[in-house]
């Protein structure tokens, strides 16, 4: 156990919450608010609570994924990843449960409060990224990861947060919604390239294990490259920079592919982690400037 982390403290469930992987929970919300502006139906009240919302599921993911490995015994000595609260022993098993059950509560507050902007059409909505976030380990481990974070991370939260403003669905939120879910997805494919040997000792049947290192590596390119040129779909919408400036992501989304496949295996693959979430982060402001403008 790392000494400096005193058990059960503030710093603790800090870093059992992963605030770097909050980006993920961000960038879909940014560029829902950002296509409600640009359609004149942007509120800022609806715009923060599917913001709180989106932060308390990311973190309940995580709180759920860091117990369930956990108890599962996934993290080993031999783990690439960062830490995680129960194998280092900062948060109990028991505290951990406690944790869930809180940040499950304050999402469904947030989610109730949405319905008043929205409508109870909303509620099967709230039910299934509440059951995304208990089942999605469950699920990884059976090669679902990467449709659920299109579904959970492209579709659900970019075109709801433009629903609950703007009560319809059009071309530009599935293209967006679409587009938003697969450079998300490039996080949850460095993960699986990093950990392919340990995922096969655990019996974890993601992309990269059934189909090897260069296919994992082949996607991670494909998926940025398809975010992108979806974009080109805004050029008939007369949202000509929306087009534009998604592409300068291309620029350094190749640098860090580049980098990845030069690594190619180990503890070092983390800083293509930090990379790619920079970079995908880049992406959602760029798209979501070029929706603004």
């Amino acid at each position: 156990m790392n000494e400096d982390v005193k058990p059960n403290s503030l710093q603790a469930w800090i870093l059992a919450a992963r605030p770097k992987t909050l980006t993920a929970a961000s960038i879909p919300v940014m560029i829902g608010c950002a296509l409600a502006e640009a359609h004149g139906h942007f509120q800022a009240t609806p715009a923060i609570l599917c913001f709180l919302f989106a932060f308390l599921m990311q973190i309940d993911a995580n709180f759920i994924n860091d117990l369930y490995d956990f108890l599962k015994g996934s993290d080993r000595e031999d783990r690439l990843g960062p830490e995680r609260a129960c194998a280092q022993g900062w948060i109990t098993p028991q505290n951990m449960k406690k944790g869930i059950l809180l940040t499950t509560a304050l999402a469904a507050l947030c989610g109730l409060c949405l319905l008043y902007y929205s409508g109870w059409e909303m509620i099967p909505v709230g039910i299934a990224c509440l059951v995304f976030a208990y089942l999605y380990t469950t699920l990884a481990y059976h090669g679902w990861g990467d449709i659920l974070v299109l579904v959970f991370f492209g579709f659900v939260p970019v075109g709801c947060t433009y629903y609950v403003m703007a009560h319809t669905w059009n071309g530009s939120v599935t293209i967006a919604s679409l587009a938003c879910g697969l450079v998300i997805d490039t996080l949850l494919m460095v993960n699986n390239f990093r950990d392919r040997e340990q995922d096969a000792i655990s019996g974890k049947r993601t992309l990269v294990v059934r189909f090897g290192a260069k296919t994992g590596l082949i996607v991670y390119f494909l998926l940025g490259l398809t975010a992108c040129w979806l974009c080109f779909y805004f050029v008939g919408q007369g949202k000509l920079w929306a087009s534009i400036l998604p592409e300068l992501y291309l620029l350094i989304h190749i640098l860090t592919t580049v980098r990845m496949a030069r690594i190619g295996k180990g503890k070092a693959l983390n800083a293509i982690l930090g990379e790619t979430s920079r970079n995908m982060f880049f992406f959602g402001i760029l798209l979501s400037a070029g929706l603004l403008l």
